[in-house]
């Protein structure tokens, strides 16, 4: 960061770190011990689609790695195509088995970016629900480096739970690197994996 970045109040992002993943599983017992949230099982992995052989190639390596899984129960990884035109690779597991999960996620993350497409990487997310029926996912923002809670309300087209996100992103504090720019907790409507 240079002087004038200083002078005009400008900062960097924190950069991406794909090992910040491997705190969901802590996260999501202080969130259960807090707000009663338990995982669903599921987690995607948001990303621009590219057009091209060498992505698909990537893509399909990815897939066939996570596929190839013994370990998985239910349905493979599978790759869905959001209204707005992003791609979703989804991965399904037991809601036990969370730091599985994670290391699906960061196996997804880690190869687009290996093989040079970790411009296209938007985030990724890990599901929960509760008790009484509330969804809540935790979304890590590749370019920012950070997560933040999404809480879409049950029976509620388009509409949030902000009150529960803020309650969700003080419980975390310590166990996640939390988003601190509220503009930037993007909602993730009809994200595959929520």
């Amino acid at each position: 960061m240079g002087l004038l970045d200083i002078l005009l109040g400008r900062t960097r992002p924190a950069p991406p770190d794909l090992d910040q993943l491997f705190g969901l599983p802590s996260a999501a017992v202080t969130l259960e011990a807090a707000a009663g949230f338990t995982p669903t099982g599921q987690g995607a992995v948001c990303f621009a689609t590219v057009e091209g052989a060498a992505f698909e190639q990537a893509h399909r390596e990815v897939q066939a790695l996570l596929d190839a899984d013994t370990g998985r129960t239910g349905p493979p990884v599978e790759r869905v195509q959001d209204a707005y035109g992003y791609s979703w690779l989804v991965s399904r597991r037991a809601p036990a088995q969370l730091p599985e999960l994670v290391n699906d996620l960061h196996a997804v993350n880690s190869a687009l970016e290996a093989n040079g497409f970790g411009p296209q990487l938007l985030c990724s997310l890990a599901g929960f629900h509760d008790d009484a029926g509330r969804r809540l996912a935790l979304v890590y923002l590749y370019k920012r480096g950070s997560f933040y809670p999404f809480a879409p309300l049950p029976g509620q087209a388009q509409r949030r739970d902000n009150a529960l996100e803020i309650q969700v992103k003080a419980m975390l504090a310590d166990d996640l690197r939390m988003e601190e720019d509220l503009s930037r907790w993007f909602p993730v409507w009809g994200a595959p994996g929520l």
